[in-house]
């Protein structure tokens, strides 16, 4: 019973930036850990970053130094901060939330993200 909708997605050039958010609402307790993942035409969906509730995070080693993940726990809302973006870094863009015990996970819609040269 947990709704998660991201926003921000859109059209960008090579080298520009976006900035990609997540709105939870429903049943929102014991939040483990909130993060994006992506699906690349062709490709397997893929971790881009998370972070738990203690503000922990991990990236993917291709977007390490480039994008940044926040959380804002008042507003159960996560947000991925993303400079420098490369054609690779298309696709769709989901939301993903954990919570638990016992382990329960959600996914957002998805967010078009299209990076062109």
């Amino acid at each position: 019973q947990v709704q998660l909708v991201e926003s921000g997605g859109g059209l960008v050039q090579a080298g520009g930036s976006l900035r990609l958010s997540c709105a939870a609402s429903g049943s929102i307790f014991s939040i483990n850990l909130m993060g994006w993942y992506r699906q690349a035409p062709g490709k397997q969906r893929e971790l881009v970053a998370a972070i738990t509730s203690s503000g922990s995070t991990n990236y993917a080693d291709s977007v390490k130094g480039r994008f940044t993940i926040f959380r804002d726990n008042a507003k159960n809302t996560v947000s991925l901060q993303m400079n420098s973006l490369k054609l690779e870094d298309t696709g769709i863009y989901y939301c993903y939330l954990e919570r638990g015990p016992p382990i329960r996970a959600y996914w957002g819609q998805g967010t078009q993200v299209t990076v062109s040269s």
